[in-house]
């Protein structure tokens, strides 16, 4: 207590200089969080974009061939069929999820008096493995024996059920015509891909599609992910591989069989903020060292305004420890105040922002709630303490070495 009586004391005693270092830190740790929290809303408002979707999924599709290949020429259209599917699962292991998916576009769908056109999806339950991330608000998702029984049923987007049904109105188990054939609803998904657009569609089981359009043994996509821990690429390869080899397609093909990679954008939009995230810590450390290089000079005067005093309690038996602890709690005590007060100052006005875009509904591109991590927080804490004691090293070393009769000559 009575080293603390005593910083307080010398603090006390240049309250303005002792204030303008406080606020170099301060400013330091304050612009730090801001731009931390900043940076977080970009990356929440680019991940936004990326809709209900998991991060490693794969798409395998195909269109035309532009290689000739053992005799048969180029331009030949290729089908993905059923078959396919199940080879995949019994020659690639490392599938954890897979799934069909056939597409017909602009089908008319009505409901007593309302008539609109939406793209309608064929799938099997396990459709809904690979795109775990969509919820459902209402009813359910599909389930194999709607499939297996041919059911005429469907799971319908939210913008679907709006423009049928009209707001705050429940479809489960209503009746609408799917291009005149009656199905009923069981299910109503909200998918944020494409700023929502991706909820203006509907899904039906494949079993059902398949009759209804005759697509027979069709089927337009192959969708995939990998199992856990599993490297998606190496998958993606040996798939398409797979299919080259069933479609007799050339192994330098590139239009026949094509694949999409959620990886691959997930991978540069991670590899995007990596950087960015660099350098915000790079800017913001570069502030907070400003303000400490403004302590460390402060320390060095106050122990060159104090050497006498240093002197004379080394000479009544002030050993070198004693010295430098106090002179480095001063400097921990200053940064350490000042550096908690921005990093409550930031952290509030972080959160303030973000309550003021959720209350208004605010829906700006390629931003969504800003936030602070505990960890980070947590991790500016204890740089605060690291960089006041070694703001507060090098002067508390060197009162330590001052010899108490050369202290005593000092003006």
């Amino acid at each position: 207590m009575d080293g603390l009586q005593e910083i307080l004391y010398t603090l006390r005693m240049n309250k303005l200089r002792t204030a303008l270092t406080a606020f170099g830190v301060f400013w330091g740790i304050f612009m730090l969080i801001l731009l931390l929290g900043a940076g977080r809303g970009m990356q929440n408002g680019i991940y936004e974009d990326f809709g209900s979707d998991v991060l490693d999924f794969i798409v395998a599709y195909t269109g035309t061939t532009s290689v000739a290949y053992k005799g048969m020429g180029l331009g030949r259209q290729i089908y993905l069929t059923q078959e396919d599917v199940d080879a995949i699962k019994k020659q690639i292991p490392e599938v954890r999820f897979i799934a069909s998916e056939i597409q017909q576009s602009g089908v008319s769908i009505t409901y007593t008096n309302k008539n609109a056109s939406f793209n309608t999806y064929g799938v099997p339950d396990e459709y809904f493995d690979v795109k775990e991330s969509i919820p459902f608000n209402l009813g359910r998702k599909l389930n194999p024996f709607d499939e297996k029984e041919l059911r005429k049923i469907v799971v319908v987007g939210t913008v679907v059920a709006e423009r049928l049904f009209g707001k705050d109105v429940d479809p489960i188990n209503k009746d609408i015509r799917v291009n005149g054939v009656v199905m009923k609803v069981v299910g109503v998904f909200y998918d944020k891909g494409n700023r929502g657009r991706d909820s203006e569609c509907i899904y039906i089981p494949i079993s059902t599609f398949q009759k209804m359009f005759g697509t027979s043994n069709r089927i337009g996509s192959i969708w995939l992910r990998p199992k856990l821990g599993l490297d998606g690429f190496a998958l993606e390869k040996k798939v398409i591989e797979l299919l080259k080899r069933r479609h007799s397609v050339a192994p330098d093909d590139r239009r026949a069989i094509q694949s999409f990679n959620m990886a691959e954008p997930a991978k540069m939009v991670n590899g995007l903020f990596l950087g960015i995230n660099t350098l915000i810590w790079f800017v913001g450390l570069g502030t907070l060292m400003a303000g400490i290089v403004g302590v460390s000079n402060i320390m060095i005067i106050t122990v060159k305004e104090r050497t006498r005093e240093i002197g004379i309690r080394k000479a009544l038996g002030a050993t070198p420890f004693s010295i430098v602890g106090t002179l480095l709690f001063e400097s921990i005590l200053v940064t350490s105040i000042a550096g908690y007060a921005g990093l409550v100052m930031g952290v509030g006005l972080i959160e303030l922002i973000s309550f003021g875009l959720n209350s208004v509904g605010a829906q700006l591109p390629f931003f969504k709630n800003p936030e602070i991590d505990f960890q980070v927080a947590i991790t500016a804490i204890v740089l605060l303490i690291v960089v006041g004691a070694l703001a507060g090293l090098v002067p508390a070393l060197r009162a330590a070495k001052i010899m108490p009769i050369e202290a005593m000559r000092a003006e």
